[in-house]
């Protein structure tokens, strides 16, 4: 059987945002818009996401997956052309995404992700929510959303008890198939930085050290990041990318994605990781390749 290439991007913060209206800019948008408009449009471009979202799909993988943050100031004229853009990626059959902080910016739009994505997010079953469970190939993609609404200057994530106990179930269930488990969460596992982090991480790290899975895809820090957190039968990669629209600036690195290719190796698992990144002249090419299982 061939292997399952699998796509990771995430944050592509589709550039640029639309004007908003003044009313709609009270509270939390009000420091996003600034920030926007001072910082971020320098190094959010919209040139920089076509030509990576171009080399993804020249490689041809069977599968892509998107760990949020698709919108900037979750302004209700986002939402659409955020929709348009993912469409350009790929059919709901070949591509899965979740929210991020982002997308769940403030509580007014809080709801226009699950509705305007509701393709891209359905579990096999056809159930909106989380976790969900997709089935591609020999893979089992388990969506999570630690998506929730924060108070400014605030990029907090949380799964919630409810979402945490279902998650058990369906690791539970997978535990008795012959599947390459695959978390997709937009915030990391672990954070050096109080006001980006996941606050129950823990009770989620509890729950992989009993059921585990083979890897854990995120994004949101918009770094090239590996960890490896315990699991029942060794030790669990967990790999973060950076913003899929973004130019190299300071430490940040410049847009980047990684491809999985994943077979089985005798009576386990072989995955090995690419990581293919912007260069000169909006070029994107190989700059790591490793075996991860």
């Amino acid at each position: 059987m061939a292997p399952f290439t699998l796509a990771h991007l995430s944050d592509p913060h589709l550039p640029p945002p639309p004007k908003p209206r003044l009313i709609e800019l009270a509270g939390k948008r009000a420091f996003g818009y600034v920030n926007w408009t001072r910082n971020r449009h320098k190094y959010q471009r919209r040139e920089v996401l076509d030509a990576l979202v171009a080399d993804v799909k020249a490689q041809g993988p069977d599968h892509i997956a998107v760990t949020g943050d698709l919108v900037n100031l979750a302004l209700e004229a986002e939402f659409a052309p955020a929709r348009a853009w993912l469409d350009g990626v790929g059919p709901p059959d070949r591509v899965t995404t979740i929210p991020g902080n982002h997308d769940a910016y403030v509580r007014a739009t809080f709801h226009r992700f699950g509705e305007t994505f509701a393709p891209y997010l359905a579990g096999d079953d056809g159930r909106i929510g989380f976790p969900s469970l997709r089935r591609r190939g020999p893979l089992a993609l388990i969506s999570l959303s630690t998506a929730v609404p924060t108070l400014p200057l605030m990029a907090t994530g949380a799964l919630g008890r409810e979402q945490l106990a279902a998650l058990e179930e369906v690791l539970e269930r997978l535990a008795t198939e012959d599947v390459f488990r695959v978390l997709l969460v937009h915030h990391p596992l672990k954070s050096g930085a109080r006001h980006k982090r996941m606050t129950d991480s823990a009770g989620l790290l509890t729950l992989l050290k009993r059921h585990g899975v083979e890897l854990i895809l995120h994004g949101h820090d918009h770094i090239h990041s590996t960890m490896w957190f315990e699991g029942p039968n060794g030790n669990i990669p967990a790999l973060g990318v950076p913003s899929a629209s973004a130019l190299a600036h300071g430490r940040t690195p410049a847009a980047a994605y990684n491809l999985f290719t994943i077979e089985k190796d005798n009576a386990g698992w072989r995955c090995e990781q690419t990581v293919r990144s912007l260069g000169a002249g909006l070029q994107i090419g190989q700059i790591k390749h490793v075996r991860l299982i």
